[in-house]
């Protein structure tokens, strides 16, 4: 299919693993033209919300991903209507420069899917699901042995034990899970941030920093690495 004939798509960048791996395997299916990354950043941190990366590292993951970074800017508390508000003004900036879809990350919550399309509708807008119905286990060793390089940066101490933050997303890390824990963390057990992969040009130099506990979730700063 020639370039100009696929629908031209932005990437929904949490900057960990998911995302990621959505963005390698989108561009190996060549169905689409990927255009941008489009990330959520807590205003107050100036970090990535969930995930507790600094806008510094996302910044410099979209250099290695070679696309441009397109940030929604939302509130800490933020209620759902402030969130769509923002996600919608974002959508119709994407469509103005012939967007017509977003890739994302999911692997098989149902309710987050038919959410994401519901709203994506709206503005008349379509979803697309590369990792979708994949097996997580079998997703994680695909990532490892694909040079995907991640770290742990939050994870929920209720459910993954607190010596796994900050751990590479690696065999030991997989190995390590409590029964129940999914391999790639798609109930919320843990998030990652990406440092290496095929979907960059070069890895991101980043290293571990300190750790910090907010609201339940243990946080592990990640900080750029220049050497």
């Amino acid at each position: 299919m020639n370039r100009l004939d696929k629908p031209k798509v932005w990437v929904a960048w949490s900057s960990g693993k998911d995302s990621a791996w959505a963005l390698h395997r989108a561009r190996l299916s060549g169905d689409v033209d990927i255009v941008g990354l489009l990330s959520t950043v807590t205003a107050p941190y100036d970090r990535v919300s969930m995930h507790g990366v600094r806008v510094s590292v996302l910044e410099e993951q979209a250099r290695a991903a070679g696309l441009p970074l397109h940030k929604v800017f939302i509130p800490a508390p933020c209620p759902n209507e402030v969130y769509e508000a923002a996600m919608r003004s974002a959508m119709e900036e994407a469509r103005g420069e012939g967007v017509s879809g977003v890739v994302f990350g999911d692997l098989f919550l149902a309710d987050v899917r038919a959410y994401r399309q519901a709203q994506l509708a709206k503005v008349g807008m379509s979803a697309h699901f590369p990792l979708w119905g994949l097996n997580p286990a079998s997703l994680a060793e695909e990532m490892i042995a694909g040079g995907l390089g991640a770290f742990v940066v939050c994870l929920d101490p209720r459910k993954t034990p607190r010596a796994l933050a900050g751990h590479a997303f690696d065999h030991d890390f997989l190995a390590s899970l409590p029964p129940g824990v999914d391999p790639c963390g798609e109930n919320g057990e843990f998030h990652t941030c990406v440092h290496a992969g095929p979907m960059f040009s070069r890895p991101v130099p980043v290293r571990v920093g300190e750790t910090v506990e907010r609201e339940g979730f243990i946080f592990i700063d990640v900080l750029l690495d220049r050497g």
